[in-house]
Formats: structure tokens, sequence, C-alpha cells
């Protein structure tokens, strides 16, 4: 853990060495955290990509969540690249994260120590994935919606509720002869052989399979593997989270040649009904572009947009970064990528995607 003196503002302390038991403390009591601001996060992004995290923690009448109370928290990963320079993200290669907080002074504190760290450090910027904007000091961007469905009481219910297109379509999978299964880390061979390949399709660096592995293998994280197969094959393959009420599906993939016959259709309806039967209320199908193929894909389920705000600490007169696919340094390697064999894409994409939050 970081040795950095604390900062206090007022009555408000703000710590680099918070305790991990205090954190989750704070976390599982705060209705605004998400799973993926547990701590057991921080382990997975630094054991993964070797990534600094910074997780700084307010607290009142105390240090570090030691002699006070844990009052804000705003976990941070640090990513060092060639592509992009150095920058933090809140948090990287997830959905959510950024600011929670009892209070908006909370809050700024922790927004001011994360641009005092910045400055000191050399970041060229901070970005805050929130649901919506925070920070009337922050430049915003509403690039992305999180696509969510209510979910019903039991799966006869669920079944009526979806649409009779995407009904048809999960009746045909049925027929085509492939079995489903539902696991742990003992599927993660069958999952990864499934999302390199769509990866690489899609002109994507894949991520190492160690952020699985670390995913699955960690106590405190609910996941789950979703796999469809054809004699034995995998064809499409989900990892699901799990929190409170909620499932998300952060990664889903399918193979292309099997497309006619949608194994992603069962694969999602698998994993609707298995939220159903856990007793979760809502599905989480993860971000998406508005009006891109990943948004209509499903809102076709039923699922609707809520929308995102990320929140970005810049430095003065430094525009909005573009760390997506529009941006031109994205384009060529795109199409080349997507000429790659498997192989050497598995090899080189997780020394890349490391990089791309």
């Amino acid at each position: 853990m970081s040795s950095a003196p604390d900062r206090q503002t007022a009555t408000i302390t703000v710590t680099e060495s918070p305790q991990p038991a205090a954190w989750d403390a704070f976390v599982e009591q705060h209705p605004a955290a998400t799973r993926y601001h547990q701590w057991a996060w921080r382990d997975v992004f630094t054991r993964t990509f070797g990534h600094k995290a910074v997780y700084l923690a307010a607290t009142s009448g105390g240090q570090g969540g030691q002699g006070g109370d844990i009052t804000g928290i705003l976990p941070l990963v640090v990513l060092n690249t060639w592509l992009f320079g150095r920058f933090a993200v809140s948090l990287p290669f997830v959905n959510y994260g950024g600011v929670v907080a009892t209070d908006d002074a909370v809050a700024q504190a922790l927004v001011n120590e994360a641009g005092r760290l910045a400055a000191a450090r050399g970041w060229k910027h901070v970005e805050l994935r929130h649901l919506e904007q925070r920070f009337t000091t922050l430049a915003p961007k509403r690039h992305k919606v999180a696509m969510m469905l209510p979910l019903p009481a039991n799966e006869t219910a669920l079944w009526d509720q979806l649409d009779r297109k995407v009904r048809n379509q999960v009746r045909k999978a049925q027929k085509a002869g492939f079995t489903t299964a539902i696991g742990g880390a003992e599927l993660v061979d069958d999952y990864y052989q499934v999302f390199a390949r769509t990866m690489r399709d899609l002109g994507t660096p894949v991520y190492t399979k160690r952020l699985f592995v670390e995913i699955l293998s960690n106590r405190k994280i609910d996941a789950k593997i979703h796999v469809v197969r054809l004699e034995q094959a995998p064809v499409a393959a989900s990892l699901t989270i799990g929190w409170r009420d909620i499932v998300e599906v952060p990664w889903a993939a399918s193979l292309k040649e099997q497309r006619s016959n949608n194994p992603n259709m069962l694969l999602y309806w698998e994993m609707l009904r298995t939220a159903v039967a856990d007793g979760r209320s809502t599905f989480d199908f993860g971000r998406s572009t508005p009006d891109e193929g990943t948004f209509h894909f499903k809102k076709q389920w039923g699922a609707q947009p809520q929308p995102m705000c990320w929140e970005y600490w810049l430095p003065a007169g430094k525009a909005m970064p573009e760390q997506n696919p529009d941006n031109p340094k994205f384009k060529a390697a795109i199409n080349a990528w997507q000429k790659l064999p498997v192989g050497v894409a598995n090899i080189i994409g997780p020394h890349i995607i490391r990089g791309i939050a």
C-alpha cells in the first residue's frame, strides 16, 4: 500500500492507505456502490494487468478507516500506455466505478484529491464512470448507456414477456442440437476459446485469460460462466457477475459460423432464466452505444437504456480524451487485427488491451 501522507480538508481526511475490511464494510452498506467497488476487484486489476491501484478513502474522526469511519471512496487504476500516456480510470475494463460518498462535501474532497494527484504525478486525465453527472467542475461525456431489463418472479412470466421473434429464435436454437452448461473456473477454457475468436473477428485485442481466472477464483466475486456447445465444442459463452439483486453480463461471445442457428439467443435465455431462478430482479446487459448493433440486440430482449455519464478531470486547456474505435489511431489497427491468426492474436492482444480501458 502507498505510504503517501493523508490529505485533510476541514474535517474530511483523504487517505491512500485505507483498510480493506473498512473499505468493504462501507461498500456493503452504501446503496450507490457497485460490484466493482469491492476491494476484490483491486486485486483482479493489479494481479491481471500489473497496473498501479490508487484507492482513496475519505474518513471523519480518524485516519484511513482505523480511528474513524469511511465516509466516501474513489478507486482509481493508473494505466501507463504507449498510445495514450499515463491516466487514471475509475474503473477500467468494466462498466462502473467513480465516487461513492455519504454527501457532496465528501465526494468533492475525493475528486479534489484525485485532481491533485493527477497534477503531481503526470496523469493526463482522470476518468470517472458514473451513471449520472455528479460534478459541475468536471467535463461530462454521455456516449454510452446501460441496458437494463426488470425481471419477473418466475421463468414462465419471463418467457411470456419476451417478444415473439425472440422466443422463436430461442426455440430454433433449442432444436439445433445445442447443449448448455453453467459453472465456474472449470469452464474458463471453453469460455476463452469462444471469447478470443470473437474478439479477433471484431478486430479487438483480447484480454488475457488470467483476467477471467482471477475473477472466478476470487470467492468475494459472485461470477458464473455460461457455455453453449455443439457436439461438445463451445460455440457461445458468457461471464455473469451478481451483485445484490442485479446480474450483469460484462462479456459474452458467440462464433459467427453458427450465427444462423442462434446459439447467442439460447445463451442469453439461459442467463436470464438463471437470474430469475437465483431471485434477481434486474438483468444488466452491459453498456452500449445508442443505435449500434449491440444496442438493438439488447433492446429486442426488452432492455431499456439507462444514461451513463463519464466525468473527466482534465488539466487546464486539455481536450477530452478519445479512446474509442472512432479514433483514427484505431481504424487501421482494427482492419489489420481481423486478418491475424487467432493464436497470434491471443499472444499479442493481452499486451495491447491492458492499456485500453
